[in-house]
């Protein structure tokens, strides 16, 4: 969705922030919990009765290395407690995304992911959703690497919608907005494409039904994190990753057009940030 997700490091004192939640918010969960459990859920059912095309053991080990990736970063950089939560969201994403014949470069993506958000930063903010950062340098440094966006039936993509979708409402997320625009830029640019050449919009409507994008969607493009601090600076940027996406896949004609425009555009975010300038997301009670 990390990926699906990630913390960053404590902001000087200057700095305006944006909390997750209020200062009473014990008595509220989480967002990254519903996260947590909505990506479990849907990695147990694929591999217990989809037969996703990942092992169980596999699983596991990328969900080992990267709790303890955020271990050892987390010690060398100093950054207060360990906090498995956003590496338990980039090891579950990776889970469902990640397809590699190689134990070793299946782990070797998760350390990727949780090290670049302690080595990647613009002005104490790291720049690309490790989930991504990850399945994209994997793909551009390793040839047996590849995602599999479309491995999920339409009926437990719609489940998935539904479970993550309820994870806006339940949690009142702050990044819903990117999550919207988004997906309105996106389906409007495939069904426009379809009425100016003609096709019957089930077309569209098809490549919409992809648990990857649901996934990308809710878990990942929707990084607090990684997006712009203002509105309007979310939405321009949903907007952007949006056509980047459709210009990969329908004018260059590659794959994977969703995770390549996301890398991309997450450069400009810095740039998004200083000309359109908002409140510094922060998760309570995280320092890092």
């Amino acid at each position: 969705m990390n990926g699906l997700s990630s913390v960053d490091a404590a902001l000087p004192a200057a700095a305006p922030t944006c909390r997750a939640l209020p200062l009473h918010a014990g008595r509220r969960w989480d967002p990254r919990l519903y996260q947590i459990a909505t990506l479990a859920g849907l990695l147990g059912y694929g591999i217990w009765w989809l037969d996703l095309e990942v092992q169980p053991t596999t699983a596991v080990a990328i969900i080992a290395s990267a709790l303890a990736t955020q271990l050892v970063c987390t010690r060398l950089a100093g950054r207060g407690q360990f906090d498995p939560r956003s590496a338990l969201i980039s090891g579950l994403s990776l889970c469902l995304l990640l397809r590699t014949g190689s134990v070793d470069v299946a782990m070797l993506a998760a350390v990727v992911a949780i090290a670049s958000k302690f080595t990647l930063r613009v002005r104490g903010k790291h720049v690309f959703n490790p989930t991504n950062f990850a399945l994209v340098a994997m793909m551009l440094a390793v040839q047996d690497v590849w995602v599999s966006p479309g491995q999920w039936g339409s009926g437990i993509v719609f489940a998935f919608l539904l479970a993550s979708a309820g994870g806006l409402v339940v949690n009142r997320a702050v990044r819903a907005d990117v999550t919207l625009a988004f997906l309105a830029c996106y389906a409007g640019l495939l069904v426009g494409r379809s009425l100016w050449l003609g096709e019957p919009l089930a077309i569209p409507m098809h490549r919409l039904e992809n648990g990857a994008l649901v996934l990308f969607s809710f878990f990942m493009i929707s990084d607090p994190k990684t997006t712009p601090d203002s509105r309007l600076g979310r939405v321009l940027f949903a907007a952007l990753v949006a056509l980047g996406a459709y210009t990969v896949q329908f004018w260059l004609f590659r794959t994977n057009g969703l995770l390549w425009s996301l890398a991309v555009c997450s450069l400009a975010v810095p740039l998004i940030d200083r000309l359109l300038p908002g409140p510094r997301y922060q998760w309570e009670r995280s320092l890092v």
